[in-house]
């Protein structure tokens, strides 16, 4: 039996014109391995390792890639890494959160997102990124209500920068705020946490979008014997109208392989 993909299932990225898969990948792993929380270890992956599991997305229908300057060296490894490929992802990248030497800060002045912005267009070597959201530090409402970040965001979308623009958030309050006048709100939904729920049903009445993080509670997620894991995630994830896609870090290929089979499965059965 061939391998199940997601090339028919793409769906609307709420209100923007783009259409992404209901995969999307994660790459922190791709640039950064200090200061994660992943259950087990792993090795950064070699350009070779990182190549391959990029085609294999795309051989598996995914066309959604989610970076951010925090990841480490994740972007400026992208940009060589999908020379001649812009035409097939919908790059999501992030502002407001750096991360050197091993230390996280966080800066949401407009001078800084403008030039984290187009630092990322740089490093990604593209002339325009699809979506960019705040990476929040948990501070949302503070972030949105008093930082020039969101203005800058929107000017930037106005210049053709970005296509769309919204918040990587912490709170229901801080999600539902975003999508207000942002484009989307990037939430935590998974069997162990539903709080964020309203920001999907927000979304869901608005005609926004959402995208999932920690779908399979990275890699945490334990149920009772005999219930697939990853299955239930999904089954609840894409339960909801709200969500466009879910973001899944991993770089194995076989881990990513059974995602993408079981999304298809439940997107089906749906």
């Amino acid at each position: 039996m061939s391998q199940p993909t997601l090339h028919t299932l793409h769906r609307p990225l709420g209100s923007t014109g783009l259409m992404v898969s209901p995969l999307g990948l994660g790459t922190v792993k791709l640039g950064r391995d200090q200061g994660v929380k992943y259950p087990n270890g792993f090795q950064i992956p070699d350009d070779d390792e990182a190549r391959m599991l990029l085609k294999l997305s795309r051989d598996l229908g995914i066309n959604l890639i989610d970076t951010a300057p925090a990841y480490g060296r994740s972007e400026e490894r992208l940009g060589p890494l999908l020379r001649g490929q812009r035409q097939d992802w919908v790059i999501v990248s992030k502002v407001g959160e750096e991360f050197v030497n091993g230390v996280s800060h966080h800066d949401f002045s407009a001078a800084h997102t403008r030039r984290s912005v187009e630092r990322s267009l740089q490093r990604l070597e593209t002339d325009f990124i699809d979506l960019v959201l705040v990476h929040s530090d948990g501070n949302d409402l503070a972030i949105l209500n008093e930082c020039e970040v969101y203005e800058t965001l929107a000017d930037l979308k106005r210049e053709g920068k970005i296509r769309g623009f919204g918040l990587s958030g912490k709170t229901v309050e801080g999600g539902l705020k975003a999508l207000e006048t942002g484009d989307c709100a990037m939430v935590t939904y998974n069997l162990n946490e539903q709080a964020e729920k309203p920001v999907l049903d927000y979304a869901a009445a608005h005609g926004k979008a959402i995208l999932v993080k920690k779908a399979l509670a990275s890699g945490h997620v334990c149920l009772s014997p005999g219930v697939d894991p990853v299955r239930a995630s999904f089954e609840l994830v894409f339960g909801h109208h709200g969500v466009a896609s879910a973001i899944v870090g991993t770089i194995n290929p076989l881990h990513l392989a059974h995602n993408v089979a079981t999304v298809a499965q439940v997107l089906r059965n749906l």
